[in-house]
């Protein structure tokens, strides 16, 4: 193969950052990073991080290459780590098979790393080209890069409502306000949490299993704010009360990086009142509840003025079945 036909470096991180996308919600703590070996020959063989405890994504795509890695290329969606934890270091193994060239689409923020590991493969006399398709790596690392910088999850706040603004019937009925399509594509986003968490009333009126069910991935960790009823479908859960600040931190420490919050009302609010809700998911439906009494996406009190209110920036919208799929985040710098 001439070396014109060989892949970029686009290319081979664009194929890592696919090989992350399917792992992603099965990794925590640790990053759900892509990893691709080129071989002089040619040949590319992919990796990607496998559940903590296990070898990292370079380690996987090494391996899969066996003796055809000595000369070759290695890229990676993250820096390599230069730590030892649950495994070894991932620059140790990529210096001992023999690769000679790596590409990064982003250096690790962990202060274990913090660019420690592409020191240690140019002290080794390895080439490392950084920062290949750095926006589209940062873009899937959100999460674990906002974790490893404040130590709290990112939030992603998932809500299902009417044109008209309600969440829940009078009645405190809720099940079901949007279609089977989306809500399925909304248990596709607890596939790629760590943990979902709802309210103890929440528990109580919809009692929900917040299972993936029917998609592919693995049910996430269930937090319930209060106390969960005894036979509950959410048990075994993890129950919490307190500040909610405070609560995000032991969560971080924890390990849980990518956190769904599924409501209801009060809770809703108060993870909107206090800013630390990363990504806003809502899921519109062409329904009306017809009058003010439904519950409303927010309990208690709102913007007393419009020059108070919220504003965010919208990122996508698409339609799901018959609903809409609003995605908005918070302006930058709010």
């Amino acid at each position: 193969m001439n070396n014109s036909e060989y892949p970029t470096d686009a290319a081979l991180i664009d194929r890592a950052i696919a090989n992350a996308a399917s792992v992603r919600g099965t990794t925590a703590p640790n990053p759900w990073v892509g990893a691709v070996v080129l071989t002089q020959d040619g040949e590319v063989f992919d990796g990607a991080t496998r559940p903590a405890g296990g070898p990292h994504a370079e380690r996987i795509a090494l391996e899969a290459a066996g003796q055809a890695v000595r000369g070759a290329t290695l890229a990676t969606t993250l820096e390599p780590c230069c730590h030892s934890g649950r495994t070894d270091p991932c620059v140790d193994h990529i210096i001992e098979a023999g690769v000679v060239r790596v590409v990064v689409g982003l250096t690790d923020p962990d202060p274990r790393v913090a660019g420690g590991g592409i020191r240690a493969l140019r002290n080794a006399g390895i080439e490392v080209v950084e920062g290949v398709r750095k926006r589209a790596a940062t873009a899937q690392l959100e999460p674990y890069l906002h974790h490893r910088r404040t130590g709290r999850p990112w939030v992603v706040l998932k809500m299902a409502l009417t044109l008209d603004g309600r969440t829940a019937a009078p009645d405190s009925s809720s099940q079901w306000i949007t279609s089977e399509e989306a809500r399925r594509d909304g248990r596709s986003l607890r596939a790629r949490c760590d943990a979902v968490l709802v309210g103890a009333g929440t528990v109580r009126s919809d009692d929900p299993s917040l299972t993936v069910r029917d998609v592919s991935g693995i049910d996430p960790q269930r937090i319930v704010l209060g106390r969960a009823p005894a036979g509950a479908a959410v048990h075994p859960c993890w129950e919490m009360q307190g500040e909610l600040e405070a609560l995000l931190e032991q969560m971080g420490e924890a390990g849980v990086v990518d956190l769904l919050v599924e409501g209801g009302a009060n809770v809703a609010a108060e993870f909107h009142r206090k800013g630390v809700v990363n990504e806003y998911v809502l899921y519109v439906a062409p329904a009306l509840m017809g009058g003010d009494d439904g519950r409303p996406v927010f309990a208690n009190s709102g913007s007393a003025t419009m020059s108070d209110l919220w504003r965010g920036e919208i990122r996508d919208i698409r339609r799901v079945g018959v609903d809409l799929r609003i995605e908005v985040r918070p302006l930058e710098g709010d």
